[in-house]
């Protein structure tokens, strides 16, 4: 199959935030869900649709398959949300079973019977999105793109991307691939900066302890494919459980800028990823839903951080100056 274009494209964007699922369904084993669970995820959805985030993010090993299956049985009792939200699931990692240890898997056929089975437990007949979840480094990059473009012709996938790919394993997928990649799934947030100091520590010293694969963020800019960073909020560590000195003092510039801005804590942990100009969208993974809904203000406005606030949380998460 011939490759896209080389020239940018404008970036998919539709959503400011997605819900990460990877909470829902109960246990992390092969025990059955329950009612609870179900609504536990109801009632994360609600909160979600309540704060203005309509994109669900799902993968189909996420509690070994229950967090897809819950959202389908709320799904099935609530007639027309299936309209109003965007599906997103990855597929790529086995979990490790018995003997069989935990590897990744983009054979062609693995591809399309992973996503027929999260369709079943999801209850749908398409998804939105779907994202490889980590690089095979088996893959054949034509076998995988004649699967997804199987996908696409059935009409049981409309949009694809990757997760915690490169810049170059994307190119090389791409070149074989005639359906645009749209996304890519890469742990980003104050607390993870990788991202952003790999583009910055050039030269110096400190650049050997950043473990960011340089050129990645570039590239999606260029070829118009949104970065969703899941891991956003850092697992609460500037908004309420902070371990270190540097994280003690960017959740108080994180609490007087949320003052200031009358907005959450949360919400400006979100803003400082969404400030950057690759217009970066946040998985937040808490299914909470007093948590989900502190973060409604970065689902429905632009971020309300300066250049001078942006640097200063930044610089203090660092805990050092720049160079």
């Amino acid at each position: 199959m011939t490759s896209t274009t080389d020239t940018a494209r404008t970036p998919v964007r539709t959503d400011r935030v997605l819900l990460g699922c990877m909470g829902l369904g109960g246990s992390w084993d092969a025990s059955p869900w329950s009612p609870a669970d179900v609504d536990a995820a109801e009632a994360a959805i609600e909160a979600a649709l309540e704060s203005g985030i309509t994109a669900f993010d799902h993968a189909d090993i996420y509690r070994h398959g229950k967090a897809e299956a819950v959202f389908g049985e709320v799904l099935a009792r609530t007639p027309g949300l299936r309209e109003r939200i965007t599906l997103q699931s990855k597929c790529g990692i086995r979990l490790a079973d018995g003997d069989r240890p935990g590897m990744y898997d983009l054979r062609g056929a693995t591809i399309v019977r992973r996503v027929e089975e999260s369709l079943t437990r999801l209850r749908t007949d398409a998804l939105d999105v779907l994202l490889l979840h980590r690089p095979d480094p088996l893959a054949d990059p034509a076998e995988v793109a004649e699967a997804l473009e199987s996908l696409h012709r059935q009409g049981l996938v409309r949009r694809f991307g990757v997760s915690n790919m490169n810049a170059a394993q994307m190119a090389r997928l791409q070149a074989h691939l005639g359906l645009p990649l749209v996304a890519n799934q890469l742990e980003m947030s104050l607390l993870r900066r990788d991202w952003l100091e790999d583009g910055v520590l050039v030269n110096t010293p400190a650049s050997a302890g950043v473990g960011f694969p340089a050129g990645t963020v570039e590239h999606c800019l260029d070829h118009g494919v949104t970065l969703q960073a899941w891991g956003p909020l850092a697992q609460g560590r500037f908004t309420g459980r902070q371990q270190t000195p540097e994280e003690y003092a960017t959740a108080e510039l994180v609490a007087e800028l949320a003052k200031a801005k009358d907005t959450t804590p949360e919400t400006i942990v979100l803003w400082w990823l969404q400030r950057h100009p690759a217009r970066i969208s946040p998985v937040i993974g808490t299914t909470n839903p007093e948590r989900i809904r502190a973060c409604r203000d970065a689902a429905v406005d632009a971020p309300d951080l300066g250049h001078e606030d942006w640097y200063r949380l930044w610089i203090t998460a660092r805990g050092a100056a720049l160079p």
